[in-house]
Order: C-alpha cells, then structure tokens, then sequence
C-alpha cells in the first residue's frame, strides 16, 4: 500500500482506539463523532488506493463511499451505518443540535456505533489487503 492509504488508515486506528476509550468514560456524543471520522479515514484511505486524485476536503461519508466506488460492493447493513454516522459529524454544529443528538445516544446504542464500525472498517481494510495481493501476484 502506498503511504497516502497508510497515512489515513493509522489516523483511522488511533480514532477507534479514542472512541473506545471514551466510551469507556460514558462520553457518548463523542464516541458517534469519532466512530464517523474512523469511517470518514477509511474511506478516504480506499479513495486514495482506487482513484488518481486527492481525497476531497469532505466529511460528508455518501460522496467519498460514491467517489471512490466502494459503495457498489456495500451491502444495505453497511450502507445504513453510513447513514447512521452521517449526523455524527458534530464538529461544527450549534450546541443546542449536539443536545439533541445526545439525548438520542446511549451505552448501548454507542456499543453498538463501535461494534459496527469496527465491522465496516475491517471490510474496508480486507478491500485494500486483497486488491494490494492482486496487484503483487
């Protein structure tokens, strides 16, 4: 793998190893952040591997899935998650909506954010490995 792909993927890591540890701590809001920039890494990672251009300066998870082909091989489960994370992205969002937004958020639901995640990442991750074995054979 190339070093863009290999850049975006350790960034991606070291997001799953934060949203595990705050939700450890009962931080939920920010463990849903983080689980969507996990996502949002990952893709840009396969963008990098597939296409010839930059990833674009988006967070927005349907156009980097779309962008780089990957939503094609996406089943409905993986696809829902995206749509699930997609509101996660709280960075620049007026508190009163994070309020809101964390009601909605529980032990459970986060767990289950995290489990999901971890699945959709580690799908992403296989792409890369089986593409990148292809390539060397």
């Amino acid at each position: 793998m190339n070093e863009k792909v290999t850049y975006w993927i350790d960034i991606a890591d070291y997001d799953l190893e934060t949203a595990e540890t705050l939700y450890n701590g009962g931080r939920w809001l920010y463990v849903a952040f983080m689980c969507h920039q996990v996502i949002e890494k990952t893709l840009k990672a396969y963008w990098c591997f597939t296409q010839e251009s930059e990833p674009p300066y988006t967070h927005n998870l349907t156009r980097l899935s779309e962008g780089s082909g990957i939503d094609v091989l996406m089943d409905e489960e993986q696809m829902d998650l995206i749509e699930t994370l997609i509101p996660m992205n709280i960075q620049a969002r007026y508190p009163e909506y994070k309020e809101q937004l964390a009601r909605l958020l529980t032990k459970e639901t986060c767990r289950n954010i995290i489990d999901e995640t971890i699945k959709l990442q580690q799908w992403i991750k296989n792409k890369l490995s089986n593409s990148s074995a292809n390539i060397n054979k």
